[in-house]
């Protein structure tokens, strides 16, 4: 398997009946915690090396994969939301097998995080005995730019071409102001590691996977740590703050950067944002 290397300790592929999917871990010296990372859309599980790399030297193991569709191809497709529910399953699965009784986090960045979201309020977490969950700059709404006919046709324009193109701006300079990292995605996009296009079904069923929420997450019912990045072009960051407002207090920690763009995991400022995750991963540890 020929990839770019992330600085991961292992790499393999995870078989899957719907084709395998590119696994990689950063492994502690002694893993006293599990972290299973969501990444976002478009992106891979490669985004996940700031993470691996800081938790490892606090005795925590860091693992991530390439959900349906992601990883290998310029234009991003899925069939429906569901297939990265059940990516997520099938990993967790893996990782319960692996290490049946360390403390597990989940960790998800923007869809990744959206992903998230569906597995606590749906209670797919609950076999798995997961301790927490972090998000970065939560999908929940748009705030890309996009055509205005676009919102009200997409759905029919989903069934009718389903793997059309949806028209947007090339935003990978918006992502972070580490300027090293946003080389590093403008160089995984000509390697086909990012998707550069998303396909009308894709861009419709993360629509779908917003409006299901209903704008209210009080059934929550995990720990959660959760950063919003003010500057952010990608995710409404407004709405994001509201929603994870209706999860329970006591059950919330929210951090807000006002000048950080979307990727909080590869801002400048990501050592603050993991310290603070550290922390409260420690406190919550059952």
């Amino acid at each position: 398997m020929s990839v770019h290397s992330y600085q991961e300790d292992q790499l393999f592929e995870l078989t899957a009946p719907d084709g395998n999917r590119i696994v990689r871990i950063w492994q502690a010296d002694t893993t006293e915690v599990v972290i299973l990372g969501i990444h976002g859309g478009m992106s891979h599980s490669g985004d996940y090396e700031t993470v691996g790399s800081y938790f490892k030297q606090h005795r925590m193991t860091t693992i991530s994969f390439d959900l349906y569709g992601h990883g290998r191809n310029k234009l991003i497709d899925i069939p429906r939301f569901d297939v990265f529910i059940d990516d997520v399953v099938r990993m967790l699965e893996w990782v319960r097998a692996k290490y049946p009784q360390t403390p597990l986090f989940i960790v998800g960045h923007s869809m990744g995080a959206l992903i998230a979201s569906h597995l606590v309020l749906s209670n797919k977490l609950l076999p798995y005995a997961v301790s927490g969950v972090a998000l970065s700059s939560p999908y929940y709404a748009n705030g890309i730019p996009v055509p205005p006919w676009m919102i009200p046709l997409s759905r029919w324009l989903a069934k009718l071409f389903p793997t059309a193109k949806v028209p947007m701006e090339d935003l990978t300079r918006w992502l972070t102001h580490d300027r090293e990292i946003t080389e590093r995605h403008i160089a995984d996009s000509l390697l086909q590691r990012r998707g550069t296009d998303a396909s009308m079904r894709f861009g419709r069923s993360l629509l779908d996977a917003q409006a299901a929420l209903q704008g209210d997450l009080s059934g929550w019912n995990l720990p959660v740590f959760a950063v919003v990045a003010g500057d952010d072009r990608l995710a409404n960051a407004s709405v994001s703050k509201a929603m994870l407002r209706t999860i329970p207090a006591a059950l919330l920690e929210l951090q807000v950067f006002a000048q950080n763009y979307h990727e909080n995991f590869n801002e400048v400022n990501r050592e603050v944002i993991f310290s603070g995750m550290l922390r409260w991963m420690r406190s919550v540890q059952r």
